[in-house]
């Protein structure tokens, strides 16, 4: 089990609820997938396989989390991804305790099918064209949900022009109609407490 010093690091340093879900996250990774190799990006835990990313976890004050990098093509027997009130990064939702992980058993049957993807060099599909000037407006929808909320539709006014185009892209690049009001509903969320669209990358 080869292992990062810096992800050391960062589970020695997370709140102590955190530390025994990490620990526990991290060596199911390794015994489902013994090639993987550890690092940091966007300073929180990742790890990979066959030089793509496999899966990362993050801890915060309250809560843990943790998610796929292939997600939107990998298989989902257990409906781990179709939450329907995530409130964290990720693909597990809000991670407080052990008990709110899957079991051991489930999980290690979604990573190694994630290291399977990798091995076989499958690709994430083609993002969404980006907005041409013309149509940086936000689409109806998105203004409708923003005009009920006075709170966000002032913070959202006063974000540049490059912030609100993250906000738009991201929302008019939803494939399906469940994806794209779960993302509604987040940057309602985000925008009412004055948070752009990358916040969570943010160095604090």
């Amino acid at each position: 089990m080869q292992t990062d010093k810096r992800i050391d690091a960062y589970i020695m340093n997370a709140q102590r609820f955190a530390q025994p879900i990490l620990n526990h996250l991290r060596e199911l990774i390794h015994v489902a997938c013994p090639g993987v190799q550890e690092t940091m990006k966007w300073s929180f835990p990742h790890f990979e396989y066959n030089g793509s990313i496999l899966c990362s976890m993050a801890s915060f004050k309250k809560h843990c989390a943790f998610g796929f990098w292939k997600a939107s093509v990998m298989k989902d027997p257990h409906e781990l991804f179709e939450l329907k009130e995530r409130t964290a990064m990720g693909h597990l939702g809000r991670i407080e305790s052990m008990d709110d992980l899957p079991s051991d058993k489930i999980l290690i049957s979604y990573i190694k099918e994630a290291a399977k993807l990798n091995k076989e060099g499958v690709k994430l599909p083609s993002k969404a064209k980006p907005i041409t000037k013309a149509s940086i407006e936000p689409p109806d929808y998105m203004l409708k949900a923003l005009n009920k909320n006075k709170k966000a539709w002032s913070n959202f006014e006063a974000f540049s022009p490059g912030q609100k185009k993250e906000y738009i892209e991201w929302i008019a690049g939803a494939k399906t109609e469940a994806t794209r009001s779960k993302r509604v509903s987040d940057m309602l969320e985000w925008v009412e407490e004055g948070k752009i669209r990358n916040w969570k990358y943010l160095r604090k």
